[in-house]
């Protein structure tokens, strides 16, 4: 069962009502919201299995905490899109500004487009796939997850990087402190593949580079001179 949203007429208030207590009583299992004309907030807080097609640009936040629900935005969005996201799927057709995935613990964001800075900043379990290039300091303090990067990478990628791991198969302009390039493994072939196949793009995973973290952060040595 579907039904629709029209933002020219009605308020993100009332669409975010419906998402979080609505669906399940309804039976409705899809939702399609039209003229979103770049609201703020589209999509927030659902923790339903629900499929949710937004027909045109997004604000900020669409998607923020996303739990179960596969979102898909027809367009552009602004800072923070599936910012703090648990789980499901959000996928971005445009390009995605500032933040993308920040903060997620889990599920898939997809940035079909070019995502600006600090994409996947303080990610904690998140995977997010972009096909086209990222802005500076994506991933910083990323602690688990993967990023893929089908383009470019900008300067500090990885800054403070923890746990989680970078895929780049295009050119990096500076890594970050404490993030390195390692060899890739067989390991790592595999999860490009996975993640790429989750995304819907062909590259081939022999094309990417592996950035992960020294480790040279994680305890303070006191021979350091408080100097890194």
């Amino acid at each position: 069962m579907e039904k629709t949203f029209d933002l020219a007429g009605g308020s993100v208030r009332e669409l975010n009502q419906f998402l979080h207590t609505g669906v399940t009583s309804s039976g409705v299992s899809r939702v399609e919201v039209l003229n979103p004309n770049g609201a703020h907030s589209i999509a927030v807080g659902v923790d339903q299995p629900v499929n949710i097609q937004v027909r045109g640009h997004g604000g900020y936040y669409v998607g923020g905490m996303n739990k179960q629900a596969t979102i898909t935005v027809h367009g552009n969005v602004g800072w923070g899109a599936a910012e703090n996201m648990m789980s499901g799927l959000v996928r971005v057709k445009g390009f995605a500004s500032e933040s993308a995935g920040a903060s997620g613990h889990g599920g898939t964001l997809v940035v079909e487009g070019d995502a600006s800075l600090r994409c996947g900043i303080s990610m904690k379990g998140i995977d997010i796939v972009v096909g086209g290039s990222v802005g500076n300091y994506s991933a910083f303090m990323a602690q688990a997850g993967h990023l893929v990067i089908c383009g470019d990478a900008g300067e500090g990628l990885g800054d403070s990087l923890y746990e989680a791991v970078i895929y780049v198969r295009g050119r990096i302009r500076s890594l970050g402190a404490d993030a390195q390039e390692e060899p890739m493994a067989e390991a790592d072939y595999l999860k490009v593949d996975e993640l790429l196949k989750r995304a819907g793009f062909s590259h081939h995973p022999t094309e990417f580079k592996r950035v992960a973290s020294a480790r040279q952060l994680y305890h303070w040595n006191a021979d350091a001179d408080q100097e890194y």
